[in-house]
């Protein structure tokens, strides 16, 4: 061996490279870790457990120092926040001193990129799992249901709930929650049950009312509100169902929704384990696109595959578990394995599913299994959706108290504001009362687990109509006391729908495909939808092919006669590319988004005797393409009869079009007298066919209803917008249990700066103009009442008062609506 002086100069240049691309390379290390977010579970999770756990972690506590739990690091002095620079366990893990350095010299050190992932995790201020402990957990909970021995009823508190609760806090040596007035719980049980702000006047006769049973009896109509309900509880699945109207794989048809068949099964409220064993089972696409999950473009990772997607969502969605760090590797969380997530997954995939840990191919595989085999096993031999089958009974089966206490424990989470088992996806913990919770899940099975039951049980109870506690938010550490209800944040859904009644500046069509016909005398009959849809073709005129002259634009048209007045209508409608509709004459609506179907009211412009629909319709583009008008309208007559009116081969199309599109609202439209040729009928391209099917029969059902009876459009039917999101509602890519709890700088930065919120607040005022107020007084009382459910303070009276003076313009009653709305109590749910 050459001594180093000896060393040729190429060498020594190899070496000089070779050390200087080893520093190149663990640089861009170090800045990829640093520019990329911190994944606590996959990121820091492991590195503590392969370095630090042994004399740190479960029982071992070495040097008063355990990594345990957040709390615990912090407390001990070692770390800080957002500051690695001067965390001494930075320096203990990068010191050279073998008397001091971690891990000891007998083991190995930690790797660059390793140490630079922490620094980061610290610098980023500890993100940590909520439901992680490296703790040894003795907790397992019981499987079967259990029925508790309630506990003496105390000064006529017979509600089962109260009298588990009232029993917890004597024990405790906690006093009992005072109880709220009408008014609070009024306001309360409104925006929890159906997600809305109650009238004035409801609040009045409520106020007056004095009977015993009153606050029962409002809690039983509420329930029985079935499209305030739907539309309120609509949330609440989409969140656990990873369900929505937009998003990722909606484009590419990587994802489907399942809205109609929710939205029915929620106003019909189907029983929960029917709904359960639906989705897992599905009997029609109408149900399948929650297991089908998201089938994302490109490469993916194990963890992100369809099969392993169907393990994670089942699991958490109906069980509580939480099952992402098992689909890598045994879960650091609790007692998963990733044996167990992939015999999930197995029942799903359709070949023998591969495992996989942490991304690399173990070369095993798994077939499909259920996680409790005490209640039955899966027969893997058998066909996939024979498996499926077998996991929706073992799911529900009677014997599963996991099931039933998992969807009680988010119930009461919504209705009280902290879970008894919380987080909710941490089902493995252990509750602050097994006995309420075990209740609950028996009383739901009782009840043939009709949620609506469960929620009658919370509402009505004393517990529930308690005041809220005023405490800090210990959901992630420390041992929880009841007190009582806590206050809750609106949703973004609830805060929207809240500022809509107030201003009554609700959009006039919604989203979400769901039919939502209000049943009312006389009005049309929505389930004739179908039918009327399956005559309605897609029709143009002076087709060749399926090509249509780019640009080209024509007249078309529909003569009819009526032998009577028209009391309602409802269509729907779109033009590829775009239209422009004339009814007699009139102006009654346009549009250049073919991807949206229009719904078009025009009953007051028919009349008795022979009518035109005449529509300017126009195609596009630089070349020849597709292009068609599509129309189904139902007509409900005086005598109560209806008539349908589609787009058909009966219909006329007219060459020539002198004036562009659009043309302004309400202007007049003349059909040329001669030249009219009968149309064709074009076969439909497949985006057309898959608008149709998707939206057409719940958009025409929804608007053969009067305008009179249909109920104000909800959030919760919107597609997401950058002011819900930035308010909490989740993308929904995953399944979300818990949205966040406080208030972010920027969401209170969109709540003061939102241009709809703005416009919403512009249109109240004009609205609030509107009215004739006997006094400025008269106004501020009734618009407290309104959204707080209360009259004013004097001091709070004398403000507005002065700020509006005695006759006030709409500027400043935008002020006002966005100061109220503005408030913590509005924003509350307490």
């Amino acid at each position: 061996m050459p001594t180093p002086s000896r060393l040729s100069s190429y060498t020594a240049s190899l070496l000089v490279s070779l050390c200087l691309g080893i520093m190149l390379l663990a640089f861009c290390a170090v800045t990829a870790v640093a520019n990329e977010p911190i994944d606590f579970a996959h990121d820091i999770a492991p590195i503590l457990q392969r370095n630090c756990v042994t004399c740190h972690g479960g029982r071992e506590a070495e040097g008063d120092f355990s990594l345990n739990t957040r709390s615990l690091m912090i407390e001990s002095g070692m770390v800080e926040p957002e500051d690695s620079s001067n965390s001494e366990l930075i320096r203990l893990i990068t010191s050279e001193d073998p008397n001091e350095q971690m891990p000891p010299p007998d083991r190995p050190r930690l790797s660059p990129n390793e140490t630079a992932r922490l620094r980061h995790w610290i610098d980023q201020g500890m993100p940590w799992d909520d439901d992680f402990t490296f703790a040894i957990q003795s907790y397992e909970p019981p499987l079967r249901p259990r029925r508790p021995e309630l506990p003496p009823a105390i000064d006529g508190r017979v509600n089962p709930i109260d009298r588990i609760l009232d029993a917890y806090l004597t024990e405790h040596g906690l006093p009992t929650p005072p109880p709220i007035d009408d008014a609070t719980f009024f306001r309360r049980v409104h925006l929890d049950l159906v997600g809305l702000l109650p009238t004035t006047d409801a609040l009045t006769s409520f106020q007056n009312d004095s009977s015993p049973d009153k606050r029962t009896r409002l809690v039983d109509d509420l329930l029985s509100r079935e499209i305030d309900y739907a539309d309120h509880w609509l949330t609440f699945f989409n969140d656990l169902l990873r369900n929505d109207y937009s998003g990722t794989g909606f484009i590419t048809k990587g994802r489907r929704q399942i809205s109609r068949w929710l939205y029915e099964s929620l106003v019909q409220n189907k029983p929960f384990d029917q709904l359960t064993r639906e989705l897992i089972a599905p009997s029609s696409d109408e149900s399948r696109g929650y297991i089908d999950g998201i089938k994302w473009r490109g490469t993916v990772s194990a963890g992100q595959t369809l099969e392993i997607q169907f393990a994670q969502s089942v699991s958490q969605s109906f069980l509580g578990i939480n099952m992402k760090c098992a689909s890598c590797h045994d879960s650091f969380i609790d007692r998963w394995t990733l044996k167990e997530a992939y015999g999930l997954g197995a029942i799903y995939a359709e070949a023998p599913l591969q495992l996989h840990r942490c991304d690399i191919p173990t070369g095993e595989t798994q077939q499909a299994s259920w996680l409790f085999p005490e209640l039955g096993q899966i027969d893997a031999s058998a066909p996939r959706e024979e498996r499926l089958q077998q996991l929706a009974q073992l799911l529900t089966h009677p014997e599963n108290g996991r099931f039933t206490r998992t969807i009680v424990n988010r119930l009461w989470y919504r209705l009280m504001g902290r879970g008894i088992v919380q987080p909710l996806d941490a089902m493995q913990s252990e509750p602050w009362n097994e006995d309420l919770l075990d209740y609950l899940a028996v009383h739901l099975a009782e009840h043939q687990y009709d949620l609506k039951a469960t929620l009658r049980l919370i509402a009505t109870s004393a517990a529930y109509q308690s005041k809220t506690e005023i405490s800090e938010d210990d959901s992630a550490i420390g041992d929880y006391v009841y007190r009582g209800p806590r206050a809750r944040r609106m949703t973004a859904e609830q805060f929207l729908d809240a500022v809509w009644q107030l201003t009554g500046s609700a959009p006039q069509k919604f989203d979400a495909p769901v039919s939502r016909h209000v049943s009312s005398p006389g009005a049309i009959n929505p389930n004739t939808a179908d039918s009327v849809l399956s005559k309605a073709k897609w029709i143009w005129g002076g087709r060749n092919g399926h090509a249509a002259p780019a640009n080209q634009e024509m007249w078309i048209r529909k003569k009819f006669d009526l032998p009577g007045e028209v009391l309602q209508s409802g269509s729907v409608l779109t033009c590829d590319n775009e239209f422009t509709l004339y009814v007699n004459g009139t102006n009654a609506g346009s549009s250049n988004d073919w991807t949206s179907l229009q719904s078009i009211e025009f009953a007051n412009l028919l009349r008795q005797g022979t009518n035109e629909l005449l529509f300017q319709v126009k195609n596009a583009g630089h070349t020849p393409n597709a292009a068609g008008l599509f129309f189904a309208a139902n007509l409900l007559l005086e005598d109560q009869t209806q008539l349908s009116i589609v787009s058909d081969r009966s219909w006329e199309f007219h060459p020539d079009v002198e004036k562009p599109l659009p043309h302004p609202k309400n202007a007049h439209a003349a059909a040329p007298a001669e030249g009219w040729n009968t149309v064709s009928v074009v076969q439909p391209v497949n985006v057309w066919s898959d608008l149709i099917d998707r939206e057409a029969a719940s958009a025409l059902a929804n608007v053969t209803g009067s305008s009179r009876h249909m109920p104000m459009v909800r959030a919760s039917l919107m597609k997401n917008n950058a002011l819900m999101q930035s308010l909490g509602r989740p993308i929904r890519d995953q399944i979300v249990s818990m949205r966040p709890s406080s208030l972010t700088t920027l969401e209170a930065i969109d709540l003061a700066n939102e241009p709809s919120l703005a416009e919403a607040f512009a249109t109240g005022a004009e609205r609030w103009n509107d009215e004739k107020w006997n006094s400025t007084d008269e106004l501020v009382q009734h618009l407290f009442q309104s959204a707080l459910t209360r009259v004013p303070t004097k001091s709070e009276a004398a403000l507005f008062r002065e700020t509006l003076g005695e006759s006030p313009t709409t500027e400043q009653l935008q002020d006002a609506l966005w100061a109220i709305c503005m408030l913590p109590e509005f924003l509350l749910i307490r």
